[in-house]
């Protein structure tokens, strides 16, 4: 399978999940209230605290891996882009943190979530929160723009400022991992298959010219874990366990771009 026609797939799918929300408003796995039935991966990512003051529908889709917004040391004035930012619910919550002084630019390609991105935003009374229609292979903003940002190595370089730092949440894989888990289209829209392998990921991070680079573990799959997840998937948990088995965690990511390029 190409990757356009991955791109296109997770394009179609991301568009019909905002508009789910905009009709209906479903539940989101997000909250610590969750329950556990909820995707192993995207739940429990927000703290109750953090998602109080925000719309219903910001929190309703979002579909990410982590919560990148815990492990971003913002402070006002700051400049921040988030890539794939959905809903816009780490857009709302970075725009809070760097204040009106501050400004946190949102990236998507599906015209659905824009919409409903920019909606949650004039009802979060956010209004240093811009949201951008592109792809994260080709960010539209001009070079050395941003101070903190996430995902796609090479264009976090080459937006960041010197100094400016990037700051992932995504699942990372440790060791090796059937090729037919990574070929799922549904879960690589769920953040498992395409991950990287923790010493890929540091690796590229290095050759795309960041340093310090840290990974931190916040969570270790289990299969168990995942097993609701896998059947609704159509994936026999039982069966791939002894291949993928604890080999899957979130981590923080964390590097810098250097204060001279």
């Amino acid at each position: 399978m190409s990757d356009e026609t991955i791109k296109d797939l997770v394009k179609q799918k991301y568009g019909q999940a905002a508009l789910r929300v905009t009709a209906i408003g479903s539940t989101s796995c997000c909250g610590a209230s969750s329950s556990s039935s909820c995707d192993p991966v995207t739940s429990n990512l927000y703290a109750q605290e953090q998602t109080a003051e925000l719309p219903e529908k910001a929190v309703a889709a979002s579909l990410g891996c982590g919560n990148p917004t815990a492990l971003a040391e913002l402070t006002a004035g700051e400049t921040v882009l988030d890539l794939g930012s959905g809903g816009g619910i780490d857009v709302l919550l970075s725009a809070k943190r760097v204040g009106p002084s501050g400004k946190a630019y949102g990236l998507d390609m599906t015209d659905e979530m824009l919409a409903l991105a920019r909606k949650n935003a004039e009802e979060a009374g956010v209004r240093n929160a811009i949201f951008l229609k592109g792809v994260i292979e080709d960010v539209p903003l001009p070079a050395d723009s941003v101070d903190v940002k996430d995902r796609v190595f090479a264009e976090a370089f080459r937006v960041l400022k010197p100094g400016g730092r990037l700051a992932v949440s995504d699942v990372v894989v440790r060791g090796e991992v059937p090729a037919a888990i990574r070929r799922s289209v549904e879960l690589w829209i769920g953040c498992v298959a395409g991950a990287l392998e923790e010493g890929d990921y540091r690796a590229k991070l290095a050759k795309a010219g960041f340093e310090g680079v840290e990974v931190e573990p916040t969570r270790v799959y289990r299969t168990e874990d995942a097993r609701e997840f896998l059947d609704r998937e159509g994936i026999d948990a039982q069966a791939i366990a002894p291949s993928v088995d604890g080999k899957f965690m979130s981590a923080f990511v964390r590097a810098r771009k250097p204060s001279t390029v």
